[in-house]
């Protein structure tokens, strides 16, 4: 089926359309579109020829109807000529409306190039536009990255840096402008990481010089709990078997708690820190960024560690107390950087740089241990180890290294004590004036009473001022210094000392070491004076030496720091106690010596004559035997009154045993030749006033001494002397005579005593008398 456009455009069509126009307005309206139409298309002479063939067709159809009908043919004709003349006249408007028509046409197609010409250049002048504002774009994110890393906001810069690489330069990638910004990222990206690096240094490096600031917060903080710890256990003793940073504690502590980094005194901000970690995170650099932080604290950390001047003579420790603030301080940041940012400082790795400061402060405080020669100043050293210690355990620290640190420390102050109180008993033991202790009032008695291991035989009222106690003034000096030594040796203790039983091994060794070899072996040594009271002296101290060995035994035992030892080595004993029980023998035997050295130097003075002439014999007793009972009367009230009653008796015993063996001996000496009635008479007068002095002293045993003597003389006063070589005989009467002593005196005796002689005779019987042979 023809479309409709094709006929529309035949000219036949056209003007049988305008033919059958209804009006003049139809006609126009179908003619303009027919004429524009055929205008564009450059058919105007096609519609020329139609519009002719039209004519020429009717003019015909006009002939013939003329032909049929000449009038109205006339007439048709003439109307005909109107029309053709209003067509001639339309043809002509035609021709013209065609030329303006052409003319506006030629005007719009050049005002349409124009137009499309410039819609080309404003589509340029858009594209251009939109290129330029990328550009613009690109370069202001380019600068606004400049502008945070000039304002230190350099993980925004790096955002911002990230964002125009990813997004905005893939917009402009056609241009250069997009090269140049893509080859300057690297350069930028540098730019910030060195940016932030140096920020993280400035940090680091205050970070450096607060860690003594912050270890001194934390000493501080840890002297507060313990003196709150100590307030718990005032009020509830229960608290007080618990150590600091125990659970309970730490339980009981909780609302104490603060924040050592983020108080009124102090304030670290880890935002450098955190930035540098993140924008090294992003740029892919973790591994460089770790390797770099962990050097520089390496670095911070041997800055630590080294301070050539180090020393310890300071009073105040200043010195010590920097070198364990800054490692407390600097241990406390690395476990504070291990908990906010695991991802830079492993615990690996804080243990490691914990354990070479630990030993590095250890070699460093070692190394210059030797400039402390003062017991006092060692345990200020203990004290602030101690505080350290308790510091870094609430920071989840190990502390083993220190622990074995005090142990050593503790050994040299038990060494420098030792010394100290060796000088000090040895100066005790050498101005010791050896004489009982006066007492002027009871309130030194009390004094006395308290720092020495002494009962008295009755209380304090019922004694009378002033009165003097048996010991001398070295016994209760000694004994203040014993608790003193025990009280300073515990003091290393506090605050948790890990090795107690060490404690108590080395209190009771160096005690019983300073009680034998200071105390013990000098008062031996003094044993070798020739002063009798000074001796007995010393026996009395001995003796109260050993009672307060034996009540320092219980002490030690019950004061043990470690249970575990007292139930592993059951009581303490000391060989102290053995050595001054077993040296109040050697004391009681020089007593004896001495005693009996001047028995025998007053005997040796007797005068007897044995073979005295004359029929009256020696009225009075001898000068020596009166001398020596003097002599131990003498001693017994005065140099060894202090001494116990069985001592005495003991002294007495050996003393007259000793005497009568001297007094014996003198007859039986091989330069006495006779023995005449006077002689025995005389040794005879001796020994009764000897046994008369025996007995006023009320004790029968000590007159057992005595027994060989009294029978010896008995025997060579005896009548009949054949009665000693009766057995039975012998046995009744002269029991106690020496079988050998006895035939040698009666072959000795003489029955005849000869007359007085001449002057020469009596020159010979003087020197009879000492032994002297003509």
């Amino acid at each position: 089926m023809p479309s409709i456009a094709p006929r529309r455009a035949d000219p036949s069509h056209v003007l049988n359309q305008l033919i059958i126009s209804p009006s003049d307005t139809d006609y126009l309206d179908q003619l303009i579109p027919s004429i524009r139409e055929y205008g564009y298309g450059n058919r105007t002479a096609q519609l020329l020829q139609s519009l002719q063939d039209f004519a020429a067709e009717k003019e015909t159809e006009i002939e013939r109807m003329c032909n049929s009908n000449h009038q109205e043919f006339v007439t048709s004709v003439n109307q005909l000529l109107r029309i053709r003349e209003g067509t001639v006249k339309l043809t002509g408007e035609i021709l013209n409306l065609n030329q303006s028509i052409q003319s506006s046409t030629e005007k719009l197609v050049e005002q349409k190039k124009a137009l499309v010409e410039s819609r080309g250049v404003r589509q340029n002048i858009d594209e251009a536009g939109r290129a330029l504002r990328g550009c613009l774009d690109v370069l202001q994110l380019a600068n606004q990255v400049r502008e945070l890393l000039s304002k230190k906001s350099y993980y925004a810069a790096l955002r911002a840096l990230d964002e125009l690489q990813n997004i905005h330069l893939r917009s402009v990638t056609q241009y250069n402008i997009a090269d140049l910004i893509q080859k300057s990222v690297p350069s930028t990206q540098k730019a910030i990481a060195e940016a932030v690096m140096a920020d993280l240094n400035t940090w680091l490096f205050r970070i450096r010089e607060m860690s003594q600031y912050l270890g001194e917060l934390s000493f501080y903080a840890t002297d507060l709990r313990k003196q709150r710890q100590k307030e718990r256990s005032e009020k509830a003793p229960y608290f007080g078997h618990f150590r600091l940073n125990s659970a309970i504690e730490l339980v009981s502590d909780e609302h104490e708690e603060f924040d050592l980094l983020d108080c009124d005194e102090l304030t670290v901000d880890f935002t450098p820190l955190f930035e540098c970690l993140h924008i090294h995170q992003s740029l892919g650099q973790m591994d460089t960024f770790r390797a770099n932080y962990g050097a520089t604290r390496k670095q911070q950390r041997d800055l630590v560690l080294n301070n050539p001047t180090f020393s310890l003579q300071d009073e105040e420790l200043a010195d010590l107390h920097t070198l364990l603030e800054n490692v407390a301080g600097f241990a406390i940041v690395e476990k504070v950087t291990m908990k906010k940012a695991p991802e830079l400082r492993t615990r690996n790795e804080v243990d490691e740089i914990w354990d070479s400061l630990c030993q590095g402060a250890i070699g460093l405080i070692t190394r210059t241990l030797q400039q402390i020669d003062n017991a006092e100043n060692l345990l200020k050293v203990k004290n602030l180890v101690a505080l350290f210690i308790q510091t870094m355990q609430s920071w989840n620290y190990p502390v083993t290294a220190f622990n074995g640190f005090l142990l050593s420390l503790f050994e040299k102050y038990a060494a420098l004590l030792k010394k100290r109180f060796s000088d000090d008993f040895l100066e005790i033991v050498s101005t010791d004036d050896y004489l009982p202790m006066p007492i002027q009032n009871e309130e030194e008695f009390e004094k006395v009473v308290n720092v020495s291991w002494y009962t008295p035989e009755q209380p304090a009222e019922q004694i009378k001022f002033p009165c003097v106690l048996p010991f001398s003034q070295m016994y209760p000096l000694c004994c203040i210094d014993i608790r003193n030594f025990r009280s300073q040796i515990y003091f290393f203790t506090n605050d948790d000392f890990q090795n107690p039983e060490i404690v108590d091994e080395t209190l009771e060794t160096a005690l019983d070491e300073l009680l034998c070899d200071k105390v013990c072996d000098s008062l031996i040594n003094r044993l070798s004076v020739q002063y009798l009271g000074q001796i007995s002296q010393i026996f009395v101290n001995l003796g109260h030496f050993e009672i307060a060995c034996e009540e320092l035994e219980k002490l030690l035992t019950t004061s043990r720091t470690s249970s575990s030892i007292a139930s592993a080595n059951g009581p303490v004993r000391l060989s102290a106690t053995e050595k001054f029980r077993a040296h109040k023998k050697t004391a009681e035997k020089r007593i004896f010596e001495l005693v009996n050295s001047k028995i025998d130097d007053l005997i040796e003075t007797a005068e007897y004559n044995w073979t005295a002439p004359g029929s009256n014999p020696q009225p009075e007793p001898s000068n020596y035997i009166q001398t020596l009972t003097r002599y131990l009367s003498n001693i017994m009230a005065s140099m060894l009154l202090s001494l116990p009653t069985e001592i005495k008796e003991l002294i007495y015993f050996d003393a007259l045993s000793h005497a009568a063996d001297m007094i014996l001996s003198l007859p039986l000496s091989s330069d006495v030749k006779r023995i005449n009635p006077n002689g025995v008479a005389s040794l005879s007068k001796d020994v009764s006033y000897l046994i008369s002095f025996v007995e006023d002293l009320g004790n029968p045993i000590l007159l057992q001494n005595l027994d060989e003597l009294q029978q010896t003389v008995q025997l060579m006063q005896a009548e009949n002397s054949d009665e000693f070589y009766d057995v039975s005989m012998r046995n009744k009467k002269y029991g106690r005579v020496n079988p050998m002593n006895g035939p040698l005196l009666l072959e000795k005796l003489t029955h005849s005593v000869e007359a007085p002689s001449s002057a020469a005779d009596r020159f010979a019987g003087l020197a009879g008398r000492f032994g002297i042979k003509g």
